[in-house]
């Protein structure tokens, strides 16, 4: 089997998996002071305990995250190390600061919120969920400004030795790509914060149990997710979409599964892409629309595939367009959901209104789809580049680890792995049978069965 494939695929699996966990802790962190503002502000303790539930959440994702995340990077050096050879240089630092503000910064504060409420005052307490919040989006920040100066490099030089060097630490940080990119991907982790939260909240109003805390729960998480949806897509995702159309003709063209350059190309909302016929079978379009998003004109034109060398087009384009089509679609899925419930909670009838309560209850892993294809999007997308328009795929993977060695590795991880799924499952099911009184339990009507 091709080794560059299993290379990318082994890397692919686990980064998917890894992702899973750090777009929850890193929207709850947000949500959890927002919480803990509002306990304070009105001296009120059911948010407190709604705090305090989240945090027991938030642990346990982020300890998932740790575990999950620290072999991704270290395939750097196994699977790929053609690429760290050469980048190392650059990205070197932004890892390892992401390392220190993850284990030091938010990782300590975490310990203090969930076991120094006692010890510390209103303040001290609330000061600690501050610091956990800024941790984890600094964490994600560094994160981020590695992967933009892939998909877009800047403030690099090349070195006799044939490695790339950081010729401004401060040009790296202010990357344009990295700015846009951590807007869009934030706002993103707050979605799936705000659906999971709202998830909770109208199972527990659903099944009539806590329903102090469960109204909470959809309140913060349905203001929030209103929020967070809209900014997915307008500033957040429509600015990125305009930088990669500048920078990346060739992923915006294999998204939108535009073959050729138009004047007033359509969006198309439906279809297969034929690559071999270079052409989309049963499409469903929208005239000019396309070139207006991207230029802000109906005559303006779009670069299409004809015009970029077959070599550099995105592989595997198909999967490409449907990722990017999934994202699209589910984002604006969202908008509807949430501004439908904001609609009913602003007229103070949501919490009733079950035909409502029902899509907020199913849709919880839905963010975590839209997040996983926005990446598959992004990461497709830079092909065939390792680093966009200076390292190939084929010049950065491990040309002497052998196949069966990739392989082999690969199945262990998706064995560890699902022992890692089995075992969060479990843990997060207990939390949330156990629910958000810790000091006086209610009676319960019924067990947790519908999540």
């Amino acid at each position: 089997m091709d080794p560059i494939l299993l290379d990318r695929i082994h890397f692919a699996f686990t980064i998917t998996f890894h992702y899973l966990f750090p777009q929850l802790t890193m929207g709850l962190a947000l949500l959890i002071v927002a919480l803990k503002t509002v306990a304070i502000r009105r001296n009120n303790e059911r948010y407190n305990e709604a705090a305090r539930f989240w945090a027991r959440v938030f642990a346990v994702n982020f300890l998932l995250g740790v575990v999950t995340g620290i072999p991704m990077e270290f395939q750097f050096g196994t699977n790929w190390s053609q690429f760290a050879r050469t980048s190392g240089g650059v990205i070197g630092q932004p890892l390892a600061m992401e390392g220190v503000f993850s284990f030091f910064l938010e990782s300590a504060f975490l310990g203090l919120f969930l076991f120094g409420e006692k010890r510390l005052s209103a303040w001290g307490h609330w000061t600690s969920a501050l610091l956990v919040f800024i941790g984890s989006w600094i964490s994600g920040f560094f994160i981020i400004v590695t992967n933009a100066w892939m998909q877009h490099p800047v403030a690099y030089r090349l070195l006799p030795d044939g490695v790339y060097d950081v010729t401004s630490f401060w040009r790296l940080l202010t990357n344009p790509w990295a700015l846009l990119q951590y807007a869009h991907n934030m706002s993103g982790a707050v979605v799936t914060g705000a659906f999971v939260m709202s998830a909770v909240g109208a199972f527990y109003v659903l099944e009539k149990r806590y329903l102090d805390h469960g109204r909470i729960f959809l309140r913060v998480g349905v203001i929030a997710g209103v929020i967070a949806c809209i900014t997915q897509i307008f500033p957040t995702g429509d600015l990125h979409g305009r930088y990669m159309a500048k920078h990346q003709p060739a992923a915006v063209a294999a998204m939108e599964g535009l073959f050729n350059s138009r004047t007033g190309a359509p969006i198309v909302l439906i279809g297969q892409p034929d690559e071999a016929r270079q052409q989309i079978d049963n499409p469903i379009a929208v005239n000019d629309v396309l070139s207006f998003l991207i230029y802000g004109t109906v005559k303006a034109e779009v670069t299409g595939l004809d015009r970029i060398p077959r070599d550099q087009w995105p592989s595997p384009m198909p999967l490409l367009f449907y990722s990017y089509h999934i994202m699209a679609g589910l984002g604006t899925y969202f908008v509807l959901v949430m501004v439908v419930a904001a609609f009913f909670l602003w007229r103070g009838k949501l919490f009733e209104t079950r035909w409502v309560l029902w899509p907020l209850l199913l849709s919880f892993p839905l963010p975590y789809i839209a997040n996983t294809a926005g990446w598959m999007t992004a990461e497709i997308g830079r092909q065939p580049w390792v680093i966009y328009g200076l390292l190939r795929v084929p010049d950065g993977y491990s040309k002497y680890v052998s196949s069966g060695n990739t392989l082999f590795t690969l199945l262990g991880f998706m064995g560890v792995y699902t022992v890692l799924s089995i075992l969060f499952i479990v843990l997060i099911y207990r939390i949330i049978d156990a629910g958000p009184v810790t000091r006086v339990a209610p009676a319960r009507s019924a067990p947790l069965t519908a999540a």
